[in-house]
């Protein structure tokens, strides 16, 4: 059998096995909170690799490694900030969001969460958390589907359209049926798939290279200041930049809905131990990644053209074609486990939050559930055609839309879990005034001292931060806000 063959056939049974646990996860679904919070029955161990696998996204193994391989290892600060934002994620949020979002109201989504929160009768916070969700994760899910058409079109010569169509389609058929269960269990095996390739190939590069001296020697040679972290060619801005990913974490819809999701806030904690050492091999076999890639390349661009694709064809020079075949198959596992999260989440706000709050009669269970897989379709169509023509790299489209839930999202939550005194008014500005920072900013460059290339979520997430305490201020919660706020402290802490 050729190469081609046998890539194939892992790609086929990768396939099989999502649409599998698609299909189990459909006779299990009953109703609405099943469709979008797997009823809150997530073991720690699930929770906390679907979380990691929906979080990295095609970037760790395509963006990440392109932008080490390319630029050096300087790029590893991102990596850095997002390791930290990951571990501050798992302890200051996880806990206390998943006891405080059954407090307000069972609340089984971002927005109901904050409207529920705050108690906002005009439910301005839920319309306008619910169509930030819209806006920027159009921009995720479509970087999820660049990222599969181009992984199609690197790997096997596929037409790009047609790889990211297929990808798409595999993706939107178990989110789909099987909703949040479907998502979550498919993740767990996504993130499996995920940080062993990311082991194996490092492992098996620098053995192929000639050991780890011989590493270090091809790459001195081809990059003598690859290995700069700091120094004059690394800007404080920069570097500032990178660490700011971190900020990012507590304001993932797609992330911190696991914490919604897992059983209890006790082991949300044991959750937090999982989810870091797995994101701590996978970051540092990306790396690992790069490194290989520049001494076996030697940034020979006849060599290897495209520096997103280090992973792809280290994995078809290293292995034999069937394992090769299944690491590629990792690669969509990255992909199409953070577009799945995504496509969920953007399908609960626009049922949930949206969709329900202008229904004059409560809708049936199962009349939710249907509206939810069709949401579902129609997303996913949206972000396809913006990802029909490609034209940002995987890594920038990836950091706007992090940026704009980092910023909008993410000091809202942190308010709402941890500041008593927090009212809907302070919420709803300090959020559009995240947005639109990020927006604003994300499009401007240079200035005084080069300030505008700072990364656009830190003056988002600051904004956000300081209106939000101003016009919070100028207010008082109602007492039964602040009772409820003890009440939920109190069932975090045990």
């Amino acid at each position: 059998m050729t190469t081609t063959t046998y890539e194939a056939i892992a790609m086929i049974i990768y396939f099989v096995g999502m649409i599998m646990i698609g299909l189990w996860a459909y006779t299990r679904t009953t109703d609405i909170d099943d469709y979008m919070l797997a009823g809150r029955g997530l073991n720690p161990f699930v929770a906390a690799l679907s979380a990691g696998a929906s979080d990295m996204s095609g970037w760790l193994l395509m963006g990440l490694p392109g932008a080490l391989y390319l630029s050096g290892l300087v790029e590893a600060w991102i990596a850095v900030g997002l390791t930290v934002g990951a571990l501050a994620n798992w302890l200051l949020v996880a806990p206390r969001l998943r006891t405080y979002t059954e407090v307000a109201g069972n609340a089984i989504t971002v927005p109901s969460f904050l409207d529920n929160r705050l108690h906002d009768s005009r439910h301005l916070l839920r319309w306008a958390s619910g169509l930030i969700i819209l806006v920027f994760f159009t921009f995720y899910v479509s970087s999820g589907m660049v990222a599969g058409g181009t992984f199609f079109e690197s790997s096997f010569g596929m037409d790009y359209r047609l790889g990211m169509t297929l990808v798409a389609a595999i993706t939107v058929m178990y989110t789909l049926v099987g909703g949040f269960l479907a998502v979550s269990w498919t993740d767990l095996v996504q993130g499996l798939m995920m940080v062993s390739a990311l082991i194996a190939v490092p492992v098996v590069g620098v053995v192929h290279v000639g050991g780890p001296s011989a590493v270090l020697d091809a790459v001195r040679e081809a990059d003598p200041s690859y290995w700069t972290l700091v120094g004059p060619s690394v800007s404080v801005l920069g570097v500032v930049s990178a660490l700011a990913w971190g900020l990012g974490y507590f304001g993932q819809p797609h992330i911190i809905v696991r914490f919604m999701a897992i059983r209890s806030a006790r082991e949300a904690l044991r959750g937090g131990v999982i989810g870091i050492s797995w994101m701590l091999f996978a970051v540092l076999g990306a790396i690992g990644t790069a490194v290989v890639g520049v001494a076996v390349y030697q940034h020979d661009t006849q060599q290897l053209a495209n520096p997103e694709a280090v992973f792809i064809t280290l994995g078809q020079l290293l292995f034999h074609p069937l394992v090769a075949g299944f690491m590629l198959a990792a690669i969509l596992a990255a992909i199409m486990s953070t577009i799945s999260s995504q496509l969920l989440v953007t399908s609960s706000a626009l049922i949930e939050d949206l969709y329900r709050t202008v229904r004059t009669s409560q809708p049936s269970a199962s009349h939710l559930v249907i509206a939810s897989r069709v949401s579902v379709l129609g997303v996913a169509v949206v972000a396809a055609l913006m990802a029909w023509t490609p034209s940002d790299t995987i890594l920038s489209l990836v950091a706007f839309a992090w940026a704009g839930f980092g910023a909008s999202f993410g000091p809202t939550v942190l308010l709402c879990l941890y500041w008593k005194r927090l009212t809907s008014w302070g919420a709803l500005v300090g959020m559009v005034t995240g947005a639109v920072l990020v927006g604003v900013w994300g499009n401007l460059a240079g200035g005084p001292g080069g300030i505008f290339d700072l990364y656009e979520i830190l003056p988002g997430f600051v904004g956000n931060l300081v209106v939000a305490w101003a016009v919070s201020q100028a207010g008082t919660p109602e007492p039964s806000v602040e009772a409820e706020f003890d009440k939920a402290v109190a069932a975090a802490r045990g």
